[in-house]
């Protein structure tokens, strides 16, 4: 069988992509190919669960529209979806005066944004609503929430799988070429064909990409980003999430505090280089893929130019006193014996030869054929939105 389109990955990205290309063409048949057990097994499987607003993200650029959209079209999904999700809102915490400027333009960036009901509190006003909380003032953030993407995902397989698509779990992609007018997918499980090919591949997007016959402008490094679970009674005390003020020259937001949809709470996470693409833990090595990292000109640049930071978050991966220090000033109340080993995930940083980290999504390819090559945070929220901003783009190509 000759498919109409092959989507590769099934994560949120993937799978909003594929929906997108049925909604768009319900004549054609759609396989989604995915090497894991299940759906969502990796970076949309593995993160907090953060509905983002779209408050931190430079006005008029790709981030800021496609979170805006994608959030509205995400709550839509699981309302008809039955898919739980809690609208908790955020404060964005400056924990000292030194920190007011950057609040002051997030909360700029949000009002760009057309975010509604932002509100710029002292640190009293805020302890009014959440009496735990640390800091001089905080922004009100009312929009943000919590979901299990993993659950959302396999919403979306359902979807796909109902409306004649369908999802190839346990097929693990070798190779791709070109035939004549057509892609060959070469897999674990065979050959596949199609006439279109997006390759939506996350932590192994730039492998995909050479796949494809394509010149990666990045290589991916994958980041460890590690968390805590909150004890209980300190649990009880977070209602909301609570978030630092970011550093505006490192594209992490900071170790924050975030109420899960379970009624967890995670503190997290740090963000250190993960010793493997599927690196989850600190034990986890693949020689050949640390050494393609390290060996990597673009890393090079990176760790010399954040090697400070890089320093703090590794002593923050294997110590939990420090990772106690940094998450304290937001939640004074927290004891270092109410933090209890989390889980952890991977980002997919995408990287430039000269150490530039691409903090956007990164889209390119021609002739029936896109490449998803960077799909950074805020990717789970936005997936429905990036899903039909990468079927606008395959389908406006002419054949």
């Amino acid at each position: 069988m000759v498919y109409d389109l092959i989507v590769t990955g099934a994560g949120a990205v993937g799978l909003a992509t594929a929906l997108n290309v049925q909604r768009k063409r319900p004549d054609w048949s759609v396989l989604v190919l995915e090497k894991a057990s299940r759906v969502a097994a990796h970076q949309t499987g593995h993160n907090s669960g953060v509905i983002h607003s779209g408050v931190y993200y430079p006005p008029g650029g790709t981030r800021a529209r496609l979170c805006r959209r994608g959030y509205d079209q995400l709550l839509a999904f699981c309302d008809e979806e039955e898919v739980p999700y809690r609208i908790t809102g955020k404060f964005i915490v400056a924990v000292n005066e030194a920190e007011l400027p950057g609040l002051s333009r997030i909360h700029e960036r949000g009002r760009a944004n057309g975010l509604q009901n932002l509100r710029w509190m002292s640190g009293d006003e805020m302890r009014e609503h959440s009496p735990h909380t640390g800091g001089v003032a905080a922004l009100w953030v009312p929009q943000s929430g919590i979901v299990d993407y993993a659950a959302v995902s396999e919403a979306y397989a359902r979807r796909l799988e109902r409306q004649g698509g369908v999802v190839q779990l346990n097929t693990t992609v070798l190779g791709q070429q070109r035939s004549g007018r057509e892609f060959v997918v070469h897999t674990s499980r065979g050959d596949f064909r199609s006439r279109h090919l997006i390759n939506c591949g996350g932590l192994y997007s730039d492998h995909l990409t050479e796949m494809s016959g394509e010149r990666p402008e990045v290589q991916i490094l994958p980041f460890r980003g590690e968390y805590y679970e909150l004890a209980p009674a300190a649990a009880a005390r977070v209602q909301h999430l609570i978030y630092p003020v970011p550093d505006p020259a490192f594209p992490f937001l900071g170790v924050h505090l975030t109420p899960m949809i379970d009624g967890r709470v995670e503190a997290g996470p740090n963000a250190v280089l993960a010793f493997a693409r599927e690196g989850y833990r600190n034990t986890v090595f693949n020689r050949r893929e640390l050494a393609a990292a390290l060996g990597y000109s673009g890393f090079r640049a990176l760790a010399r130019k954040h090697w400070r930071k890089g320093a703090r978050e590794l002593q923050r991966s294997f110590s939990k006193r420090a990772f106690y220090r940094s998450v304290r000033p937001l939640m004074p109340s927290l004891q270092l014996k109410d933090l209890r080993p989390g889980g952890a995930g991977v980002r997919a940083m995408a990287v430039g030869p000269r150490g530039e980290m691409v903090d956007d999504f990164l889209f390119y390819g021609a002739d029936r054929l896109i490449n998803v090559a960077n799909a950074p945070s805020p990717a789970a929220t936005a997936s429905l939105a990036i899903g039909e901003e990468v079927a606008g783009r395959l389908l406006d190509q002419r054949d």
